[in-house]
């Protein structure tokens, strides 16, 4: 079983087990999107408690699969576990996220940065970085994950737009004061 699936499996395990054999159904026959719509309605509806971790894991597949815009707000209202969390969403508090530019590496030029999940034992964070388009909005999709401090404006890990997962699991595996 790769990595995707096992993430995949894990996540489905946090419902009880006829909802749980539904959403890894969905991975089986290729509809992810509708795996992870599935997945949130049932953490809703069963008010089962997720940690921050899940929490974050869940908003990178939903990313992935090009459903995080519209499943972020069901995943933020997700009951929490109460337990300390190596990583939260940072739009978790409810606050408008500030973006960043200006940044000095020559693959981000022009993009704009948008803090997405933080690390809760250093001061590094997650950031998406998108285009600015013309309708006054960034684009969908982002065209690198960054890794970086948030005061920052150097990126010391840049990825490409596929890997979502493996910058989330840089920050939450790779963090200096683990």
């Amino acid at each position: 079983m790769n990595d995707d699936i096992a993430v995949w499996y894990r996540i489905a395990d946090l419902l009880p087990p006829p909802a749980s054999k539904e959403v890894k159904d969905c991975w089986d026959i290729g509809e992810q999107e509708g795996g992870l719509g599935l997945l949130v309605e049932g953490l809703l509806a069963r008010q089962v408690p997720i940690g921050g971790a899940d929490r974050a894991q869940i908003s990178v597949l939903a990313e992935t699969w090009g459903e995080r815009e519209q499943l972020t707000p069901g995943i933020l209202r997700c009951l929490g576990d109460g337990a300390p969390a190596a990583v939260r969403l940072l739009d978790d508090d409810g606050d408008e996220v500030e973006v960043v530019t200006g940044w000095s590496e020559p693959e981000l030029a022009g993009l704009v940065l948008v803090p997405w999940i933080g690390c809760t034992r250093c001061d590094r964070v997650l950031l998406r970085a998108h285009r600015w388009e013309p309708w006054d909005d960034f684009s969908y999709l982002a065209e690198h994950y960054v890794i970086s401090a948030l005061d920052s404006d150097t990126a010391p890990r840049i990825f490409p737009s596929h890997s979502a997962g493996e910058a989330f699991t840089e920050l939450l595996h790779r963090c200096p004061e683990a």
